[in-house]
């Protein structure tokens, strides 16, 4: 039988209940609060928040490396996106919420790290009506950066085609709470053996992997971009085009399964790993089985982009 607690009892076994990956979290912060936090104990979502019962909400995930922050502009404008699509908009200033990214990536007292910026519906009722939330909700955290071995990427990752479909186009352009198509492609790698997952549209077309944008490098050398129909346009993939404009030609195409074949490179990205190479896609080789200079060159231009241009923590 469940025991009835008062307040100072139910705060005292919340402090000494121990929750899985609290090694990770560095520092969080919540709005209602409206201060910075170090004990991952304490690091609580009310359970009648839309976000949590409803999957009402959008977020946003930043690294930093060496001290520097980086791509802040381009995750915040991204997010300014996603609530919009969702008519949403946060409980503080666009200028205060970047703000706030940044102190409590500072609270984090790490060299490297990563952010998770949330924002729901807000604590409110149970139903599915946003208007029973008075106040949207703002949840920053910051959390231990584990990046894949350097290994990872001399070798090269594999992929496959999953069944689970492409995200609608409304849906697949905001970077929403709901991720269940995404956990579902990861789930669904794992079972496979394989390292990433991609979906495809209804016309049979590549859409994204469960957390990365794709591209290929075609016979001509040209770096081909799968439209974003029915896929979220990545920072990561937007800044590597910005960068590399003016060494090889890019373009945006419709792109199918059998473009994968016949391409020089297939290259995932994403804000975690920059860049990696797809060296087999359902068991079959790409090129010659390695990672190719596109990749190399373009983690590279990623890497030191980062160290000229990241924000100074």
């Amino acid at each position: 039988m469940a025991t009835i607690c008062d307040t100072e009892e139910y705060i005292s076994k919340i402090l000494n209940s121990r929750r899985a990956g609290e090694r990770d979290v560095l520092a969080f912060y919540e709005h209602r609060i409206g201060c910075i936090c170090k004990n991952p104990r304490l690091m609580l979502l009310p359970m009648d928040d839309h976000l949590a019962h409803r999957g009402d909400g959008v977020f946003e995930s930043i690294k930093w490396v060496n001290g520097k922050l980086y791509q802040l502009d381009a995750h915040i404008e991204r997010l300014k996106s996603s609530v919009k699509g969702l008519h949403l908009s946060p409980p503080c200033t666009w200028d205060k919420l970047a703000e706030l990214v940044v102190e409590v990536a500072k609270a984090a007292a790490t060299e490297n790290g990563l952010l998770r910026i949330i924002i729901g519906r807000g604590p409110g009722g149970f139903s599915i009506d946003p208007k029973e939330c008075p106040v949207s909700s703002l949840y920053i955290v910051a959390y231990k950066f584990n990046p894949k071995p350097e290994e990872w990427y001399e070798k090269g990752a594999t992929a496959f085609r999953s069944s689970i479909p492409a995200k609608p186009a409304h849906m697949a352009r905001v970077k929403s709470a709901n991720y269940i198509s995404n956990v579902l492609m990861k789930r669904e790698a794992d079972e496979r053996g394989y390292d990433v997952p991609f979906s495809f549209d209804a016309d049979d077309f590549i859409a994204e992997g469960a957390t990365e944008n794709v591209a290929l490098v075609n016979q001509q050398g040209t770096l081909v971009i799968p439209e974003f129909s029915n896929a979220l346009v990545g920072t990561t993939i937007m800044r590597a085009i910005e960068l590399m404009k003016d060494k090889i030609k890019i373009e945006f195409a419709a792109v199918r399964e059998d473009d994968l074949y016949r391409a020089k490179e297939v290259i995932i990205f994403g804000t975690s790993s920059d860049c990696v190479s797809i060296v087999r896609f359902e068991g079959q080789p790409i090129s010659d089985v390695r990672p190719g200079p596109v990749a190399k060159e373009i983690r590279q231009v990623l890497k030191d982009d980062l160290e000229v241009n990241g924000l100074p923590l």
